[in-house]
Parts: structure tokens; sequence; C-alpha cells
């Protein structure tokens, strides 16, 4: 390959790095075409899988700051770089890997740090984005009918409200009026210790004025 080629070719795949959420290596020795191109097509739109040259990809990922991938660079090696969903194109891979064990998954790169063959497994292992978007819109959709249950029982729970006010009522009259009949007993109260008092002090005065009289 000429100095131009390889340029253009490290250039290429390191845009592919650059641009991607993340990348799995994989070895695809003893893959036909026609089982690469199912491999692309169970990818989607979810990873770019494609065939590269050891050394061109080493250089290319160190120039898009994609460092601790030498040790997976040996051997046959084509990279899926990951363009949508990196949980769903784990899943992928590691499907098609256990339908065809002729693609062996050697590893990857996510978030800035390398992965092994394991820590793919583990991602693949993850619910996807649909199915975690899924489930928070059936918890908020849980939440709001649980509101819409409470906001509907008010009417019913107020009405049963007021006709348990009214029952009482009817037994005991003075309920609508505040308990009224209490506290005016208690205020005529004073005004009969008033007027006992303004008695008790009048007495006095008038034996008073009947000693001066008869003085």
């Amino acid at each position: 390959m000429a100095r131009a080629d390889k340029q253009a070719a490290v250039a290429e795949i390191a845009d592919e790095f650059s641009s991607s959420a993340g990348a799995v290596l994989t070895e695809y020795r003893g893959l036909t075409v026609k089982e690469l191109k199912a491999l692309r097509r169970s990818l989607g739109e979810n990873a770019n899988y494609a065939v590269v040259k050891n050394t061109l990809a080493a250089i290319a990922a160190k120039n898009a700051g994609f460092e601790g991938l030498d040790d997976l660079l040996t051997g046959p090696t084509a990279i899926a770089f990951i363009k949508g969903d990196v949980v769903e194109a784990a899943k992928g891979l590691r499907d098609f890997a256990k339908a065809n064990p002729n693609l062996v998954i050697k590893g990857g790169y996510l978030d800035g740090k390398a992965l092994d063959a394991k820590e793919v497994g583990k991602l693949a292992d993850l619910e996807s984005r649909d199915v975690l978007l899924a489930k928070m819109a059936g918890a908020m959709v849980a939440s709001l009918s649980q509101a819409l249950y409470v906001l509907n029982a008010l009417p019913s729970k107020t009405a049963q409200l007021a006709a348990a006010l009214e029952q009482k009522a009817a037994q005991d009259p003075t309920i609508l009026a505040g308990g009224a009949g209490a506290p005016v007993a208690a205020e005529e109260a004073p005004v009969e210790a008033a007027a006992e008092t303004e008695a008790t002090e009048e007495a006095p005065a008038a034996e008073a004025t009947e000693e001066t009289t008869e003085g």
C-alpha cells in the first residue's frame, strides 16, 4: 500500500473512532463473505463493521485518543464502530458470536476505557436504551394514573363528608352553628355574677344613707 493510501486509511479509521460512541474489536477468521454481510445487517444502524489492518488501526486509535487497544490488535481484526445504542450493538455481536463461533469478541473501548471480552459480555447483558425508556414511561404512566385516581376520588370523598355532617346535624343542630349553644350559656354566667356584685356594692351604700338620716 502506497504511503498516501496508508495515510488516507489511517485518517478514515481515526475518524471512525472519533465519531463513534464506542468500539468492539473482533476476530473474524473463518467467517465467510455471506456471514460477514449477515453480521452487518444484524447490527443495522447501531454499528459500522469494518475489517482493518492492525498496524493502521493502532496508529488511527492513538491519533483519535483511544489508548490501550494494542493488545487487542492481533490476528485478523474487524472493528464494530458503534454509532447507535451501545448495548444493542454489544448484544448483536454477542448473539451472532453464539450462532457463529468463528466470530470471536476480543474486547472494546467505551467512555475512555478499554474493555476486555468479559466486560463487553457484561455490557451486552444490560438492558437496552429502548427497554429502559419503556420502563420509565411505564412508571410515569402508573404515577399519573394514581394521581388521576386520587383526583377523581376527591368529589366522592367530599360528598361522603357532607352526608356525614348532615346526619350529625340532624342529631345535634348546634354542630352547624359551630356549637353556639354552649358559649352563649358561658357568656350569660358572667352577666349574672356582675349583677350580684353590683347588688352587693349597693347594700353598704344604702345602709350608710340610713345611718346619716337617723343621726
